[in-house]
Formats: C-alpha cells, sequence, structure tokens
C-alpha cells in the first residue's frame, strides 16, 4: 500500500491593493457581511479574518461605503435641485432633512363648556331612565 504526499501549503491572506479594491468596489455597490465577501472573491471567514488582521480592509469597507452614499446623494440632489424631479426634492426633505409638510388644524368652540351644566344633564338622562324604564335589584 502506497501513501501519495499531499502537500499543504496555508493559505495566507494579505491585504493585497487587488483585494483592498475588490473590497472597496463591493462596499461601493452597497453589499455587507458575507455579500462583499463573496463580491470581493473571497469566502466570508477569510474575508473576516483578513479584516482582524489588517485595519486597511476595514478602512477600504468604509471608504467605499461612504463613496457610494456619497454618489447616490449626488444624483438625488441633483434630481431635486435641477427640477426634474419634484417628488426626490420632497422625499430627501422628509428623509434626509427630518423635514414634515405643515398640518392645519382649524378648531373653534362657540360653546363654553360648564361641568354643572354637564352634571345636571347627566342626571337628567339617569332620572329619565329611570321613570321610563323598570328598576331592577342588584345583588
Amino acid at each position: 500500500m502506497s501513501f501519495l504526499s499531499l502537500t499543504h501549503e496555508p493559505l495566507t491572506l494579505t491585504a493585497t491593493e487587488q483585494r483592498l479594491t475588490a473590497v472597496y468596489e463591493a462596499a461601493k455597490r452597497g453589499l455587507k457581511g458575507d455579500r462583499l465577501a463573496f463580491a470581493a472573491g473571497m469566502k466570508p471567514a477569510d474575508y473576516r479574518r483578513l479584516a482582524q488582521h489588517d485595519p486597511l480592509v476595514e478602512l477600504a469597507q468604509e471608504k467605499g461605503a461612504a463613496d457610494g452614499e456619497a454618489a447616490l446623494a449626488e444624483v438625488l440632489y441633483d434630481a431635486a435641485t435641477l427640477g426634474k424631479d419634484p417628488k426626490v426634492a420632497l422625499d430627501l426633505l422628509k428623509h434626509r432633512h427630518d423635514w414634515v409638510a405643515k398640518q392645519q388644524l382649524d378648531v373653534t368652540v362657540d360653546d363654553k363648556i360648564s361641568i354643572t351644566r354637564a352634571l345636571e344633564l347627566a342626571n337628567a338622562r339617569v332620572d329619565t331612565l329611570v321613570i321610563e324604564g323598570t328598576a331592577h335589584a342588584i345583588d
């Protein structure tokens, strides 16, 4: 019986420029977690290990996410400010600037509220119910 000699070379993960660029581009497109790892050409476990050992990986991810959000924000801003899409302008105001449309509530009360008068009316209703209806003893 003979055994074949299998050479095992452990995977060495380094944050090469190519890997950092792949992480940056995936994060720029809005990918996170395992999907970012796969899009960057790595297994999720390898990506997490690489991110733990090299802070440049996290920097590439954060920079990519920030650049992607900035590019989309610019597109929305241009659409809103150049008058092409008023709905985008309203959505930007609502969701990014916490703007709320003014709501008018006009309440006019002409009658004066009197607690004693309300009590008199309530007692009168109770009296008419007792007189018109039959009374039953409650145990």
